[in-house]
């Protein structure tokens, strides 16, 4: 966490799943030097009032903080009114407990909704929402945020930028022992490696690493540089098991010129195309 803040890092992420909520107390103090986000999960207890009230302070409590800038609730909870859940962030942020509250894996449909309950009660609407993107999952960024970016001013937190390592190339000549999609509870991404989409994934990133080459810098570099290109997106979520790593993901491109990410989008040719583009 030193290397990072050192290196301009501000943002931590943290989740009460990490773990069992170990993730919390591995951020020693003095932590006032960071902002950090702290993730709700729908899959443990819901996102009820008491839930989001007691998670946050249970956050809270670990991190030995008395806020969070941005608390977030990962999956919209069918289970919990959307009213109920506005609700009880707007009450968070009254006690001063988080400054704004942010969305993941949300829908554009739902994240409307949630900004339409607040208007409709005087309560505060959502601002981010962290969603996957990298260079095969590029539609709800590219396509469906930027429509609630301009509409409602909400930003994006983007996660998996090397799309679970598959990027870095680990992945180019079969599954390494030591490699996360060898490990227990990951045998998703395994399959995933190994499906022909994979494999055709596998032989476009082989192309990518060769125009990083070109331009001086690793596949990582570059397609963290990339996510960074996207508009609206206002910070990528970066995962590393060491400082190497670390140092290597921050080293990324200065910037993306236009050359070079209309070179990338004819490697992957998969751009999406935004409504108005279908039309035309």
């Amino acid at each position: 966490m030193t290397i990072a803040y050192e290196n301009g890092v501000n943002l931590f992420d943290t989740a009460e799943v990490y773990a069992s909520g170990r993730s919390d107390r591995t951020a020693e103090p003095p932590l006032k030097l960071f902002s950090f986000s702290s993730f709700l999960a729908e899959t443990e207890r819901g996102l009820s009032r008491k839930h989001i009230i007691e998670g946050l302070r249970g956050s809270l409590s670990r991190l030995q903080l008395d806020y969070v800038d941005i608390v977030f609730a990962n999956r919209n909870d069918v289970n919990s009114p959307m009213e109920e859940i506005v609700r009880a962030m707007t009450f968070v942020i009254n006690q001063g407990m988080a400054m704004y509250w942010g969305t993941s894996r949300w829908s554009a449909m739902e994240i409307m909704e949630a900004y339409s309950v607040a208007r409709q009660f005087n309560l505060i609407p959502p601002v981010c929402e962290q969603a996957e993107y990298h260079y095969f999952q590029r539609d709800k960024v590219e396509v469906q945020l930027p429509e609630l970016y301009h509409k409602i001013g909400v930003g994006a937190m983007t996660w998996s930028p090397l799309a679970c390592g598959l990027i870095t190339g680990k992945y180019s000549d079969g599954v390494p022992e030591c490699s996360r999609a060898a490990m227990k509870g990951y045998q998703w991404l395994k399959e995933r490696v190994n499906s022909e989409e994979g494999r055709r994934q596998l032989a476009k990133i082989k192309e990518l690493h060769l125009l990083a080459d070109r331009l001086g810098c690793t596949a990582a570099q570059l397609a963290i540089a990339w996510c960074l290109r996207s508009e609206g997106v206002s910070s990528v979520l970066l995962g590393v098991s060491n400082t190497d790593q670390l140092l290597e993901n921050l080293g990324i491109l200065s910037q993306m010129t236009p050359q070079t990410i209309t070179e990338i989008d004819a490697l992957l040719g998969n751009k999406p195309h935004s409504k108005k583009e279908s039309r035309a």
